[in-house]
């Protein structure tokens, strides 16, 4: 007699709903989207950073703001992107380290948005 027993993984091991595949995209929107409205504020109070600027200082600082505010809007997309794929994959188990990897991609996308802004605007 043998004294592990064993076992046989059924056929749909890996295609069973699984009970808590909300989670990690639920928690992923409730970190993301605030997140997102803060760095969005910050952006769009940037050009204030420049009002006693005069002559060339304001015309680099503008010309590389009207660069990175289009760039940082297609990040929040990408982002935006990332998130709904969290939510779409199916609540399947074998999704789900798939689901996760993109619940903590959407945050982190958001702050390297902003980083990739902040790097492309020219600072007074």
């Amino acid at each position: 007699m043998d004294p592990t027993p064993t076992t046989t993984p059924t056929p749909d091991a890996g295609t069973g709903r699984h009970p808590r595949a909300f989670v990690a995209p639920l928690v992923s929107t409730l970190l993301t989207l605030p997140i997102a409205a803060v760095a969005f504020f910050f952006v769009g109070l940037a050009p204030m950073a420049c009002d006693s600027c005069g002559g060339e200082v304001s015309d680099r600082f503008d010309a590389s703001y009207d660069l990175a505010f289009p760039v940082f809007g297609f990040g929040l997309m990408v982002v935006l992107v990332v998130l709904l794929s969290a939510w779409a994959l199916p609540w399947r188990r074998r999704n789900a380290a798939a689901r996760v990897w993109l619940a903590v991609i959407a945050p982190a996308a958001v702050v390297l948005d902003f980083a990739v802004f902040h790097g492309l605007v020219d600072w007074p």
